[in-house]
């Protein structure tokens, strides 16, 4: 039919026509070029009705005709041509955000979402997805309006985590869906032909800050999810790198200064100590500065037992690779010692002695007096598990060479909290380790050990003649109070 309509159109006029200048060739020519217009209106009126008849559900245009493009339709079905609008389209279809607090509301677009939710997620893993700009901000719109959201506070419980372990953790009610969502992200943001450069604009630093805050959820599948993604983001996108370790460092300064509250520590320290690892040598300033105000800080709050194992272990990445810094982490030790926390004694005497592995000589040196002090006090205490770990010590043989090197200093700081250990202890195990310590230090300085002890008994019976003289003292004080009371005189 095409064919004839245009069969039926006027050839356009040769070069030997155009010399004809009379009114009636004049006249035909205007007939001829009106009748040639309309044509053309006819045949453009129609293409344009196939065009769109066509566009319906496959139109070509990535950006305007993904939207048109209908989302239900299975990826099987699709032509190859139409896939990447198809997954535009889906895209935006998940975007609609539902109501998990009651399952029986809108449960057929729930199962829809999720159906298209599993497509998308498939699709991206068959390698078949291209991440055009439009996609990638498509990507970027639907994760963002599924997952960044403010939790509700009556749902949290921060400061129970370090202490009541037992306690179940939360579930978010509407992780059938954020589970394929978080899954979608993982693979975009690991698709091997992404281009980064685009990507950036975003998964910016707002997006990242929203993902970050997101560490604070109840619930430890999300929290190990977002672990997986921000090391990914971290690996992929360098540009990103210092925006991230500066924002990590604001929650961490958020959570020991201020509130004391949070549930994604642990994770987050998970993920900085792949980060540590990576550090050049020599240290920047400020991965340094890291140390000193974020992770030393650390170990001020109660709940310091929910992340000390990845705390720990993101410290001694510092010290391996610059051991010096091992005095500096020992002076933050015993700032942040703890005095009523026994089981926080135990997690501190335990990276103590890490520490104390790795150190060297010249910075044991510059430590060992106020380090050797809180240790007599944990000889000494009356926490039996305290007092064991710190007997401990003597047991690896790197601290105990350090301590034997320097005998003459430390043993005068131990010597009379072993003394009272021996006397008054009630725990028979700590009694024996402290006649094993004893028994040590007498078979390498016997003469030093002596010393100590008649230096000990002179203090202690200097002691008790102060003892007794402020008894006597307060006696006098108490019979001249009982003769001749003091008078009260209130002023009006």
């Amino acid at each position: 039919m095409l064919k004839q309509i245009l069969g039926k159109l006027p050839k356009k006029s040769t070069k030997s026509d155009a010399p004809d200048s009379d009114g009636s060739n004049s006249g035909n020519n205007t007939i001829h070029l009106g009748t040639f217009t309309n044509s053309c209106n006819v045949v453009s009126t129609r293409l344009n009705v196939v065009k769109r008849m066509s566009s319906v559900i496959f139109p070509s245009n990535n950006t305007a005709g993904a939207e048109m493009v209908e989302p239900h339709v299975s990826f099987n079905d699709a032509p190859n041509t139409e896939k990447q609008n198809l997954f535009v389209s889906k895209l935006n279809l998940c975007c609609s955000v539902h109501d998990f607090s009651n399952f029986d509301k809108n449960c057929a677009e729930k199962d829809l979402k999720r159906q298209a939710l599993v497509e998308l997620v498939d699709f991206v893993s068959s390698g078949s997805a291209k991440f055009t700009e439009p996609a990638i901000a498509s990507t970027c719109k639907m994760c963002a309006t599924n997952l960044f959201r403010d939790f509700p506070s009556k749902c949290r419980s921060y400061s129970s985590r370090g202490e009541a372990e037992d306690d179940e953790p939360m579930f978010d009610p509407a992780w059938s869906h954020l589970q394929l969502v978080y899954d979608l992200l993982f693979r975009f943001i690991s698709y091997s032909s992404l281009d980064v450069k685009v990507a950036k604009r975003y998964l910016d630093d707002a997006f990242i800050l929203k993902l970050l805050n997101l560490f604070d959820s109840e619930d430890p599948r999300e929290r190990d999810c977002l672990k997986t993604i921000l090391h990914r983001v971290y690996g992929k996108f360098m540009v990103h790198r210092p925006f991230i370790r500066k924002a990590v460092s604001n929650i961490i300064y958020h959570f020991v200064f201020e509130t004391e509250r949070h549930n994604g520590i642990a994770e987050l320290l998970e993920i900085f100590g792949s980060v540590i690892t990576g550090f050049a040598v020599p240290l920047k300033e400020e991965h340094k500065m890291f140390l000193w105000r974020a992770l030393i800080p650390l170990h001020k709050p109660k709940s310091v037992g929910a992340y000390h194992q990845q705390l720990t272990y993101c410290v001694m990445q510092f010290v391996d690779k610059e051991p010096r810094l091992a005095s500096t982490v020992v002076n933050g030790l015993l700032k942040y010692w703890p005095v009523t926390s026994s089981q926080k004694e135990l997690m501190f005497l335990s990276e103590l002695e890490e520490l104390l592995e790795k150190i060297n000589m010249a910075e044991f040196e510059k430590i060992m007096v106020p380090l050797f002090r809180r240790v007599a006090c944990c000889l000494n205490s009356s926490h039996f598990q305290v007092a064991e770990r710190a007997h401990f010590l003597w047991n690896n043989d790197e601290i105990l060479n350090l301590i034997m090197h320097n005998r003459q200093v430390i043993l005068p700081l131990v010597f009379p909290a072993l003394h009272r250990t021996t006397q008054n202890h009630w725990n028979q195990a700590v009694l024996n380790l402290t006649q094993n310590v004893r028994k040590m230090f007498c078979e390498i300085d016997e003469e030093l050990v002596l010393a100590c002890q008649s230096k000990f008994e002179e203090e202690n019976s200097k002691s008790i003649v102060v003892a007794e003289r402020r008894r006597l003292t307060w006696e006098r004080l108490e019979t001249a109070a009982a003769f001749q009371p003091v008078a009260c005189v209130v002023a009006c």
